[in-house]
């Protein structure tokens, strides 16, 4: 999925993670494009305007982006690639600011919250913004000089700012996936995920029915999680990643199997699997 002279939309501004998964997965010569929400991103992959965007499915340490499965669930896109991004929050402000002259600190509100042992006994005002990286470009477009803000690093080389402190999140571990998204479908490389969404009848048994065709095949399920269907209360989509492509058969056969039994089934794409982080 990686062809010269390709435009890759991503939601936020630039220097946002989203922007350095796409740099990660494409290489750092490709072209983006920034886009304040992540319906715009889609539309603009369903209306062709760019053939690929990058958009966050999941957060090791938040959980899911609910909003993104929304959309997947809704739209006729592929997912065709997979990135895992560790997420390194860092303290970034004007050049010649230092963390004595700092009032007030801006960033995502889960950024901010998962720094919140930095934070901690600091006098700053913790101001809530609508992304990381614009927060940087706020501090730069308005001459905030006693004023930081928590993103990426990348987002402090977009905008000519400084690093005033590297690695204050909470948790080491804290990494977010990624899927990349196009109309086109990924053939097998044969190192594969393939992820659907499914619902089934509000009955006893129906979610281990769903789960038997994967299991007396052996095929690896690596996430499983429910959403509400928003037709009707206390009904739900499932939706899961197991390991290989649709077009292996055995595969084939235990979607086939699902089919029979579940409500509703859908494929959102088979990709092959993020590279070991």
């Amino acid at each position: 999925m990686q062809k010269e002279g390709n435009v890759v939309a991503f939601q936020g501004e630039h220097g946002a993670y989203s922007e350095q998964a796409v740099f990660s997965h494409f290489g750092n010569t490709v072209m983006t494009e920034a886009l304040r929400t992540l319906h715009e991103v889609f539309d603009a992959v369903e209306k062709g305007a760019v053939p690929y965007a990058v958009v966050p499915v999941e957060n090791s340490l938040e959980g899911s982006v609910n909003e993104t499965y929304d959309l997947l669930l809704r739209s006729s896109l592929k997912v065709g690639g997979e990135i895992e991004l560790k997420i390194i929050h860092c303290l970034i402000a004007h050049t010649g600011t230092n963390i004595a002259d700092i009032e007030a600190v801006y960033s995502h509100p889960q950024a901010l919250s998962q720094c919140r042992k930095f934070l901690e006994g600091k006098v700053w005002e913790i101001i809530p913004a609508y992304d990381t990286a614009g927060s940087v470009k706020m501090l730069k477009e308005r001459n905030m000089k006693q004023a930081a803000a928590i993103a990426g690093e990348i987002s402090a080389d977009a905008y000519g700012m400084q690093v005033l402190a590297r690695g204050i999140q909470d948790q080491p571990n804290n990494y977010t996936r990624f899927f990349v998204i196009s109309k086109d479908e990924s053939g097998p490389t044969g190192r594969d995920k393939t992820s659907i969404v499914f619902s089934v009848a509000h009955k006893p048994g129906t979610l281990y029915q769903a789960m038997e065709p994967f299991a007396k095949r052996g095929i690896n399920l690596t996430r499983i999680e429910s959403r509400p269907t928003r037709q009707k209360p206390w009904e739900y989509h499932f939706f899961l990643d197991f390991e290989g492509h649709i077009s292996d058969v055995k595969c084939k056969e235990a979607l086939a199997d699902l089919e029979r039994i579940a409500a509703f089934t859908k494929a959102l794409g088979s990709y092959p699997k993020a590279k070991e982080s």
